[in-house]
């Protein structure tokens, strides 16, 4: 027997399920924001090498090699073990790399003893982590959408950003607390540098199992089902969802977009490839995670004393924003949110940037960065997320989204391991040439990106379809 009424509750219950991922996703990329300082000293200790700036800075974004590794895997392994697997391989992967990443010297080196050969392993289990990063970044907004109806789809995969704003701001909370729980030890600087950097890394573990555990218990979605021929257990899922009527209704649209054959990823023309990339491309290079990696050390850089209590205060301010886009996305749109967020975003990187030019307060640079981290958070934050969810049509969603998410974290790379020199030369050109960004991301989503608001999954591979022709 079918349901005759969806039920909310279901729905729910799996959504918050995958947004865990996301939260890990969140939580993964910015501990090493509190971890970074001790981990530079501890491995400046080494005796058989020097551990330089350049060494430092692959260390400190090593995990996105594991993120572009993820994403690009993440296609083959959605369209092979179902999006409810991949997610729990990423699960198993986070909590290796937290475990990992606290004792790194597990078999084989003595601990404690910083040493060439304890950074190659370090940086493997951060990799090894990354790869749950890359899988979750592309599996979690594309489960939601597979399961969500159309009129909340954007509402409920705006809720992973959420889980990714709420998991950085957690973490940076949970470092705060960490360094706090031994501030009035006179060592606290040498605990922090031995002991402290291993414990924020092994505080993920907890998540990762929990996430883990609970994916197992969430069902597959209706769209991976048609296309394996699992049709019974897709209208299960979809009456659950919406109620048996509905989701007839549903299965129907979705059985006749699921052809039979397996089809090219550019089947649908290169367009809809290149806006999808073009999205994740532009998310990354108006510089957000170089900002949000290294916060602690651009609040001391600005003169603020109490670093990592403004690094709390900014998590807050961008989770706070983020709730804009989730209550918003649905009403206002995917394109008029992007637009008003890039506009918003240049407005607060020009400001950064006059204030390294011009005599100004303090003040004024920290505003402007809280109100270009804000701008973010309710613009490409989520809605790059929500787009790369429901722009490419199902039989290429898997390969297209993989090759999306994997340009994101590629260019996450590139942008992260490039910021601190360019910051470090020249503070103004840094935030002037991510404010220039901006206003030519305003200017792509304003010319060539579709709104999806209010289409189904299957209403966009009719769209796409033309392209093909």
């Amino acid at each position: 027997m079918y349901r005759q009424k969806g039920n909310p509750l279901y729905l729910f219950s799996i959504v918050l399920v995958a947004v865990i991922g996301g939260l890990l996703f969140g939580y993964d990329t910015a501990v090493i924001s509190g971890a970074e300082k001790g981990l530079q000293a501890f491995f400046k200790g080494a005796a058989d090498f020097n551990y330089t700036d350049g060494l430092h800075g692959f260390t400190s974004s090593s995990a996105l090699i594991g993120c572009i590794i993820g994403a690009f895997i993440s296609g083959i392994l959605a369209s092979t073990l179902g999006r409810k697997k991949t997610l729990f391989v990423a699960g198993i992967l986070f909590l290796l790399s937290a475990l990992g990443s606290y004792f790194p010297e597990f078999l084989f080196f003595h601990k404690g003893v910083p040493t060439k050969g304890l950074l190659v392993a370090f940086n493997l289990y951060r990799i090894l982590g990354g790869v749950g990063v890359g899988l979750a970044s592309a599996l979690c907004p594309m489960y939601i959408a597979e399961v969500a109806p159309a009129s909340q789809k954007g509402k409920l995969v705006s809720w992973n950003q959420f889980a990714i704003i709420f998991g950085q701001l957690v973490v940076y909370f949970v470092n705060y607390l960490i360094i706090r729980s031994h501030a009035s030890d006179p060592a606290v600087v040498e605990w922090t540098n031995s002991v402290g950097w291993r414990v924020m890394f092994l505080s993920e573990a907890v998540p990762a199992g929990l996430f883990a555990f609970l994916i197992l218990l969430v069902p597959e979605t209706p769209r991976f089902l048609v296309l394996n021929y699992r049709d019974e257990e897709a209208l299960t899922v979809l009456s659950n969802i919406n109620g048996e009527p509905k989701a007839r209704e549903i299965l129907a649209e979705i059985k006749d977009t699921a052809v039979e054959k397996k089809e090219s990823v550019l089947t649908y023309g290169l367009i809809v490839v290149f806006i999808g990339c073009m999205l994740s491309v532009f998310q990354q290079i108006i510089g957000i995670n170089a900002v949000l990696y290294f916060a602690p050390r651009i609040f001391e850089s600005m003169g603020v004393s109490n670093n990592m209590l403004f690094t709390v205060i900014m998590g807050v301010i961008n989770i706070s924003f983020t709730l804009v886009a989730v209550f918003t996305v649905e009403k206002v749109g995917r394109k008029p949110l992007l637009i008003t967020g890039s506009l918003g975003m240049a407005l607060g990187a020009l400001g950064v940037a006059l204030s390294n030019v011009m005599t100004l307060p303090a003040l004024v640079p920290v505003i402007s960065i809280m109100v270009y981290s804000a701008c973010f958070m309710f613009s490409w934050g989520p809605i790059c997320w929500v787009y790369i969810a429901e722009l490419f049509p199902n039989t290429i969603r898997s390969e297209a989204t993989a090759i999306a998410v994997a340009f994101q974290w590629i260019f996450n790379f590139i942008v992260s391991s490039t910021f601190v020199p360019m910051y470090n030369w020249s503070h103004f050109f840094a935030y002037a040439l991510y404010g220039v960004i901006c206003l030519i991301a305003a200017v792509f989503v304003w010319k060539l990106v579709p709104e999806t608001k209010g289409k189904t999954l299957e209403d966009m591979t009719g769209f796409w379809r033309r392209f093909s022709i």
